[in-house]
């Protein structure tokens, strides 16, 4: 890997795993986690780990949209993020579908957007290859 300089660091705190609680060390997040009843919890009003991701990534991949668009206007952009959890091969995996909306953006145009967004994107460079991903652009399928 080649020489990597920080320009930005997160810190967080979980205490109590799926069932405790978050926050940041700025104080900017804190969080009540809790597991879903689809994994075996009570539900609750807490959020889980999967939401979180969903968000980080999704506003991630709409930074990685404006660094690629060049003079295409994309400022309407909305992006729809699903993270599954689930069993395959040896216990819990992801699986994710990022569906990127581009407002008065030819389809064409925005399917190279996307494609080139998610080359650059550090969420997508993070589970590539780990993480099965399907994308779309304007509803149409986006070679990951």
């Amino acid at each position: 890997m080649a020489s990597f300089k920080p320009v930005y660091t997160a810190n967080a705190t979980v205490t109590g795993g799926r069932a405790g609680g978050g926050k940041t060390d700025d104080g900017k997040l804190d969080v009540k986690l809790d597991i879903p009843e689809a994994l075996g919890g009570k539900g609750g009003d807490g959020t889980n780990p999967e939401q979180l991701f969903a968000i980080g990534w999704a506003a991630c991949f709409e930074g990685a949209i404006g660094a690629v668009a060049g003079d295409t206007d994309v400022s309407d952009v909305s992006i729809d993020a699903t993270v599954e959890i689930g069993k395959g091969g040896s216990g819990l995996s992801l699986q994710a579908t990022l569906a990127v909306t581009l407002p008065g953006v030819d389809d064409e145009t925005a399917k190279k957007i996307v494609h080139d967004a998610h080359q650059g994107c550090p969420y997508s460079k993070a589970t590539r290859g780990n993480v099965p991903t399907t994308l779309t652009a304007n509803g149409q399928p986006v070679e990951a």
